[in-house]
């Protein structure tokens, strides 16, 4: 692996946290000990001192896993002392957003998605002096041939958009993407990995049957895996009857009809075992359940639920679909993805007592790898190797949440 592809590694690994600890981590530098990967070879920093200041800009106005990370990147940005300002649609979810975290945002007019690529062109051919960071492949295409970019890939590119995000890498300072499972079809990439917030579970509220609450959340259908839950569900239901009850949070989007009546097909057998709470507070969700599933079928370029499962020490189950494996590590449980059977056979292991073994470990996980400390020490590594300046040359990494 080239010196430019290996990962922002932010942390050691921790043999055991628990609730006390996380204070003492931090009184004792553990965020401080970022190993600055980053060749120079494979940089082009900021010319005359470094780029004054970072533009963060929106994939699309909606508010999904891509413009919650611009969100984080833009307030860990704020606290490590960069000049930085958001740029999003108007209106959006997204600006919203923005504002409520007070962020310096530039908002440009763009009341339908096909308008906001023009608009965001139009804006850069007179930006100020700074960093483009170009949050996702419609800002990195919409911009390609400007000066100063940076483009961050959060979902891999296959086909037409392979071709997008090739053209759209010439010139940039860099391009950053979520996970190693990427690099295959991002090579030379420099991998950044997602971080959430800490999550206080309370302790689940039992069923009122006392079933075995299996979750899912994200968008219902057949790449998320949905049918194959169902069918392990059912498979489930056959063989332990009134075990188990399945809770889908989500609704579909995006997906084709052909799809969507196939899941529905797989969801019929279980419906009268289903819950359908359409978009909710994951907090929420999690408070009432008892077991979290991610059974993708297609690669998945991060996690973004599993870590936030692995930060309020969810029990979690995730299919071996692209980066999956690599964010739950070696002590995750992971299953074939496409095999319900499989799946349905671990997730009664999982329930027959074994389940709070295995919080521990994927808590342990998630805070030395993607807890906001460690997305800090990251991004201040980052900021380093790219030459941005800084209004405090005396920074250091924000205190966890």
């Amino acid at each position: 692996m080239s010196d430019a592809a290996r990962p922002l590694r932010a942390v050691e690994p921790l043999h055991a946290i628990d609730d006390r600890d996380v204070e003492d981590a931090w009184k004792s530098g553990l965020f401080g000990r970022a190993e600055h990967a980053l060749a120079a070879g494979g940089w082009q920093a900021g010319s005359s001192g470094g780029f004054p200041r970072v533009y963060v800009v929106a994939d699309h106005a909606g508010l999904g896993g891509s413009e919650v990370m611009l969100l984080r990147i833009a307030s860990v940005l704020r606290e490590l002392g960069v000049d930085v300002t958001a740029v999003v649609p108007d209106p959006s979810p997204v600006l919203v957003a923005a504002v409520r975290e007070g962020l310096s945002v530039i908002a440009l007019p763009a009341r339908h998605p096909v308008t906001w690529p023009w608009a965001l062109r139009r804006w850069d051919r007179t930006r100020p002096p700074g960093l483009l960071w170009c949050n996702g492949l419609m800002p990195s295409a919409a911009t390609i041939g400007r000066r100063d970019r940076l483009v961050h890939l959060h979902r891999s590119p296959s086909g037409l958009r392979g071709l997008v995000a090739r053209l759209a890498r010439r010139g940039a300072v860099a391009t950053l993407v979520p996970s190693c499972a990427m690099l295959e079809a991002v090579p030379g990439a420099v991998v950044l990995p997602n971080w959430t917030d800490r999550m206080r579970r309370a302790d689940p509220h039992p069923d009122e049957d006392g079933r075995i609450r299996i979750g899912f959340l994200g968008p219902l259908g057949l790449d998320s895996g949905v049918h194959v839950l169902a069918e392990a569900v059912e498979w489930l239901e056959d063989c332990m009857p009134g075990r188990y009850r399945l809770v889908l949070a989500g609704e579909p989007v995006g997906v084709p009809e052909e799809d969507l009546a196939l899941m529905e097909e797989a969801l019929g057998p279980v419906a009268h075992l289903t819950h359908r709470t359409g978009w909710v507070d994951t907090a929420a969700l999690f408070d009432g359940i008892d077991l979290l599933v991610v059974p993708s079928v297609v690669d998945e370029a991060f996690g973004l639920v599993a870590t936030e499962a692995m930060a309020a020490r969810v029990p979690l189950i995730v299919s071996d679909a692209g980066a999956l494996p690599e964010v739950v590590g070696p002590r995750g449980e992971i299953v074939p993805a496409a095999d319900p059977i499989a799946l349905a056979e671990r997730i009664a292991e999982l329930t027959a007592g074994s389940a709070t073994a295995k919080r521990g470990p994927l808590f342990e996980r998630w805070f030395a790898e993607y807890s906001p400390g460690a997305g800090a020490a990251r991004m201040q590594a980052l900021v380093d190797a790219l030459g941005v300046r800084t209004r405090d040359p005396m920074r250091s990494v924000p205190r966890p949440q």
